[in-house]
């Protein structure tokens, strides 16, 4: 196995903007930083789930998989361009308290996010299964994309967090901003 290959696809992947990505740091503009992580561990768990179920599971879902991604686009694009209508009309004179950035958003998210999903249903089928077998191995991996995603997800909360001020003057501004990127994330899975 290429490691550097691999390394340098896990970690593009998960430190890019990303549906994910851009909700977490909404979540630290809008509700701070403890909220983003709560968020960010449920994204973790879902995202160690995903790559669980794919190492567990690559053989046989390689029959239905296209049939998956379809189904996974749709429901996924769908789910991004209302988050991004969310953002875009969120007003940003009204209190914070009845919007969440719950751990079970975070989790729930991570299973409609079509770029996570892709991610896990490629990665250890591509760069894992070839080379090694052994289900320690396997679990390893797993366990080193997990951790690898759990960064990506607290990068963008200390992102967040570090220019939280900044963000919150230019709200509208940043609000549009980060809806846009989802919609071009939404954009990005049919191309």
């Amino acid at each position: 196995m290429n490691m550097a290959s691999f390394l340098i696809y896990s970690i593009i992947i998960t430190f890019t903007p990303g549906p994910t990505n851009i909700i977490i740091l909404s979540t630290v503009h809008n509700l701070g930083t403890k909220k983003a992580m709560e968020y960010t561990y449920g994204s973790t768990l879902a995202f160690g789930i995903l790559l669980a179920a794919s190492a567990a599971l690559n053989t046989a879902l390689a029959a239905v998989v296209p049939k998956i991604l379809l189904v996974m686009q749709v429901i996924g694009t769908l789910y991004i361009l209302y988050l991004a209508h969310q953002l875009y009309k969120m007003d940003v004179s009204k209190a914070s308290s009845n919007r969440t950035g719950s751990f079970l958003s975070g989790f729930l998210m991570q299973f409609l996010n079509p770029k996570g999903v892709l991610f896990t249903m490629t990665v250890i089928p591509t760069f894992i299964l070839p080379y090694y077998t052994d289900m320690k191995v396997v679990s390893l991996s797993v366990l080193v994309l997990t951790f690898i995603g759990f960064s990506a997800f607290s990068t963008w909360v200390l992102f967040g967090t570090i220019f939280k001020k900044f963000l919150q003057k230019h709200e509208r501004v940043v609000n549009v901003i980060m809806a846009l990127f989802l919609v071009y994330a939404a954009v990005m899975i049919w191309m």
